[in-house]
């Protein structure tokens, strides 16, 4: 149905070797953020030569104080390493200490919270483009510990787009499709055809679902228009689930209970049973669009005085019965939009459900199901069709972003760069 940046995504882990995008190599880091400074619900995005910031923000569960540093790598616009020096998109220092560090305090969980406000001025991108923030251990870059994405824009194009229902009848009452337009004008482009550009749109700022454009549908001059509904339909899903996990004195309105035993560290927490929303009458209601926030009412500071906790988590299949050839996924940024291990749900056979406890840090989380094909087939794109459904008016947000290389270059240059809205229907 479109053309998908999954088979990209996948093979990039060949070609980044150890620099897979947005991915945690050890088992003590947890609760990874990397967002706008001051907006936890910011994407961190730059622009270039700006006095913009990021937050990092994460946490070592061995509770001790380790060597982190972070560094750049400059990447193309399907994530693969740019063939350039770091001289060439690093101005000062290649690497840099993380140096703001506290240990975990009012609660029963030890960690040391890890923080830091980049980029430095030491240390800064020279060129627009994508990115990944690498952090490992002892300033050893063999040594790697997770990696974030985030992105440069040196803006030379104006980007507008907006959302619009598919004409396909087959899509229309499911689907999303957006229309972008972009005008490199201002920006003095040379541009030799129109396919020196690059469009990529994400829906929910999710990079595995994301459609890579390299044709527009109508080119005039300094004019480029993206309209295809083939490259640019999106399943427009349904509001996000959520579970408020600000408190762990007080149940919020859809946690069943709390289990807090005092001989023992660990806390458990069960969600209320989950059901197939497919059938149901779509409603409207404000969401994080998958996304979690760290927050807490509990104590004063959210980053170093909030609890962890096991939270339990089921869902409830028509008949009680699992999905035939169909594996159950917790799908958000609380599992890293990732399908593995670590987010599939086990079906309990007794209990006609499916289960999964995942470790989580108090604070606001958005999460829905999925499905996947236990066999590999040519469709690889997760499903929302069983568990959740789609309406067409769902809302969701999107991200259109321009890329550029000029004759010669030997990277991607994002040049443009916009996020829209489908909140068309209220």
């Amino acid at each position: 149905m479109m053309k998908s940046l999954s088979l990209l995504l996948l093979l990039a882990p060949l070609c980044l070797k150890s620099q897979i995008p947005d991915h945690i190599y050890r088992a003590n880091i947890q609760t990874v953020k990397l967002f706008k400074y001051g907006d936890i619900y910011g994407y961190p995005v730059l622009t270039l030569n700006s006095n913009e910031q990021l937050e990092l923000h994460f946490d070592d569960m061995d509770g001790d104080v380790k060597y982190y540093y972070y560094s750049f790598q400059l990447c193309n616009a399907d994530w693969t390493p740019a063939n350039i020096q770091t001289f060439d998109y690093i101005r000062g220092f290649q690497s840099n200490r993380i140096s703001t560090y506290r240990t975990s305090s009012i609660v029963q969980t030890r960690y040391t919270h890890y923080q830091a406000i980049l980029p430095e001025r030491n240390s800064a991108p020279t060129r627009g483009g994508n990115y990944l923030l690498k952090v490992f251990l002892n300033d050893d870059t063999s040594k790697l510990v997770f990696t974030k994405r985030f992105l440069v824009v040196n803006k030379k194009a104006s980007v507008s787009g907006q959302v619009l229902q598919p004409f396909n009848g087959s899509f229309f009452q499911t689907h999303q499709r957006v229309q972008a337009s972009i005008s490199t004008a201002a920006g003095q482009i040379n541009t030799f055809s129109p396919q020196d550009l690059k469009v990529v749109v994400l829906q929910n700022n999710i990079w595995s679902t994301a459609s890579l454009i390299d044709r527009p549908t109508v080119f005039r001059g300094n004019y480029y228009e993206y309209s295809d509904e083939e490259n640019t339909t999106f399943a427009a899903g349904k509001e996000w689930r959520w579970i408020d996990l600000r408190s762990l004195r007080l149940r919020s309105d859809r946690v069943l209970k709390i289990i807090d035993s005092d001989s023992s560290n660990r806390t458990d927490i069960y969600v209320n049973p989950d059901i197939e929303r497919r059938q149901q009458l779509y409603v409207y209601y404000r969401d994080l669009n998958g996304i979690y926030t760290i927050e807490n009412t509990d104590n004063a500071n959210s980053y170093w005085q909030s609890e962890y906790a096991w939270v339990h988590f089921t869902f409830a299949p028509a008949g009680r019965r699992p999905y035939e050839g169909r594996s159950v996924y917790l799908f958000g940024e609380l599992t890293n939009y990732v399908q593995d291990d670590n987010s599939r749900m086990i079906f309990n056979e007794e209990k006609g459900m499916y289960e999964k406890a995942l470790f989580l840090k108090q604070g606001f989380y958005n999460y829905s199901y999925i499905t996947l094909a236990d066999k590999k087939q040519r469709d690889i794109t997760p499903s929302l069709e069983n568990t959740e459904g789609n309406y067409w008016g769902t809302e969701n947000s999107y991200t259109i972003l321009v890329y550029f290389r000029s004759f010669g270059a030997r990277a991607d240059e994002l040049i443009g760069y916009t996020s829209i809205n489908s909140s068309f229907q209220r």
